[in-house]
């Protein structure tokens, strides 16, 4: 498995029990608020809340409850405070991780983080101690069984994407931030189907773990990390083969 797309890949596996916690519509809920509140309720004028929306809608999330985040966000409604932060630190064998986070109250996001670090045997660092190994991205997962390499290649490339993948079973869409929305629609005008398609952080080089112990080490930190209510998102740099982490 490749290092770009790992924890993406491994997150839409166990995907079916996230969205039962109700892990998914909070974090879009919370990203749907704050986009408003930053950019405004119209999604015309606001890209970051029409992306926000679009990824909503590809979830299957209620009209209604979009509607309600975003006059949350604009203040027609009352609702909580998010403030919008990012963790950096080492997670077992070295591997980089940024934590995404929003949160109303700073005190109890950091203490919880940092706990979920120490547990694993890494540690919480200083603000650009790993982010510098990443570069904000667009990108696109399709499943390889649904189109052909050189089709794909033409559709993206013309569209202004900056790079296709192989990642094994999957194709990696790259575009610049953005380039992002359009790249994205015309793939779907052209009837491609996707597995995700987010803007992020993708790691320009990766760490590979090939001992078992640290392996699950680095995967219950990102568990950890991902099941906290104020985490947003996580993205680390590591490489692992599947079997590895399937036993």
């Amino acid at each position: 498995m490749s290092g770009h797309s790992k924890w993406s890949t491994i997150k839409r596996k166990k995907g079916a029990a996230d969205a039962k916690r109700g892990k998914i519509f909070t974090r879009l809920i919370k990203e749907i608020t704050v986009a408003a509140r930053m950019g405004g309720g119209d999604p015309d004028g606001n890209p970051r809340l029409r992306s926000a929306i679009a990824v909503a809608k590809s979830e299957n999330m209620p009209k209604d409850n979009i509607v309600r985040a975003v006059k949350k966000g604009t203040g027609e409604l009352e609702g909580e405070v998010y403030e919008e932060i990012t963790y950096e630190g080492y997670g077992p064998g070295g591997v980089a991780i940024l934590v995404d986070c929003m949160t109303d109250n700073k005190n109890r996001t950091v203490a919880e983080v940092r706990y979920f670090f120490s547990k694993s045997g890494g540690n919480l660092g200083e603000s650009g101690c790993v982010s510098w190994m990443f570069k904000r991205k667009g990108s696109i997962l399709i499943d390889k069984s649904t189109i052909d390499e050189e089709k794909l290649m033409d559709l993206a490339l013309d569209a202004g994407a900056e790079d296709v993948v192989d990642e094994e079973s999957e194709f990696l869409v790259l575009t610049e931030p953005d380039d992002f929305e359009a790249v994205r629609d015309a793939l779907q005008k052209d009837g491609v189907e996707f597995l995700e398609a987010s803007i992020g952080m993708i790691p320009e080089n990766v760490v590979e773990i090939k001992e078992e112990k640290v392996a699950k080490q680095v995967m219950r930190l990102l568990d950890n990390l991902e099941d906290f209510e104020d985490v947003q998102n996580v993205y680390s740099n590591f490489d692992v083969e599947e079997t590895l982490i399937s036993s």
